[in-house]
């Protein structure tokens, strides 16, 4: 089979991939310029991603026995639908391996893993200066939503709000 040919497996990573989804984490943020935010740790994964008290999954996809893809989802809420929804808060795929099929069939899982759960939605955001990956959705039927903007506080500005009266 040449690599062209190759087939996407898909499956639910456990604690023993925390190595695995910690080298994707990097790799995205190398990919995304933001490899300074990267505070993540192996410890700090496999206890919010797979201890106890985690509502997050993470998807491994593999051609052949090599990881080509990841991605992190987990259920969010809307109160105008009434119903939760599937929020993907990362998808990658290795840029040798890119062009194959293998992101649209991790978001396929994805769209499938939110119909069966019922979800009213699907969504993700995507940077602004990505045009491929932007066209890439837009094939698949997703609609960029260019009126919302996305709203963060972190670090230093989260801990002086919380102690605001």
């Amino acid at each position: 089979m040449t690599e062209n040919m190759q087939t996407l497996s898909i499956r639910r990573a456990a604690r023993e991939d925390v190595p695995l989804v910690l080298s994707f984490v990097k790799d995205l943020a190398e990919y995304e310029k933001l490899s300074h935010m990267v505070t993540a740790t192996e410890e700090i994964i496999a206890e919010e991603l797979f201890g106890p008290k985690s509502h997050t999954e993470v998807l491994l996809g593999h051609a052949g026995n090599e990881p080509v893809a990841f991605a992190v989802y987990f259920h969010n809420f809307s109160t105008f639908l009434g119903r939760r929804g599937l929020y993907l808060e990362d998808l990658y795929v290795r840029p040798a391996h890119r062009r194959r099929g293998f992101g649209r069939g991790m978001l396929l899982q994805l769209a499938r893993i939110a119909a069966e759960r019922n979800c009213g939605r699907f969504e993700w955001t995507v940077l602004d200066w990505n045009e491929p990956a932007i066209f890439f959705y837009e094939t698949l039927g997703a609609t960029i939503m260019h009126e919302w903007k996305l709203v963060r506080v972190t670090g230093d500005a989260l801990q002086k709000m919380a102690k605001m009266k």
